[in-house]
């Protein structure tokens, strides 16, 4: 019996997510990738709370992709430079970091480390 590719990754983050929650102090940032989007989100898991969000399909984050596709690195990172700024507006510097169970290289890896130069520690 073969197991599909997105059932292995929902696996994946089930195991990852039973120990990593956000708390009001901490809150997890959840990356969702697609083929042509990325998503992430900071959340707040005691509240049952999304506080911030950014992705490729939001106006802003379009405009700097020039029509570009948003399933890139180029793409991840600016998301991730937005989702940061936006997040330290609102006072939110400390984050935990939450991969959805794909491996941290490539996109996943971009965009954290953008959200880092923008001022999240993680």
């Amino acid at each position: 019996m073969a197991v599909d590719k997105r059932e292995l990754r929902i696996r994946r983050h089930r195991r990852v997510r039973k120990k990593v929650s956000g708390t009001p102090q901490r809150p997890r940032l959840c990356v969702f990738r697609s083929l042509r989007h990325i998503y992430a989100q900071v959340i707040d898991d005691v509240a049952g709370v999304t506080l911030v969000s950014a992705s490729t399909l939001e106006p802003g984050v379009r405009e700097l992709l020039n029509g570009t596709d948003g399933g890139n690195v180029e793409a991840a990172k600016k998301v991730g430079s937005v989702l940061a700024r936006k997040a330290v507006e609102k006072g939110i510097t400390r984050v935990v970091f939450d991969r959805g169970g794909y491996k941290y290289h490539g996109r996943v890896k971009a965009l954290a480390e953008a959200a880092r130069e923008g001022g999240l520690e993680f």
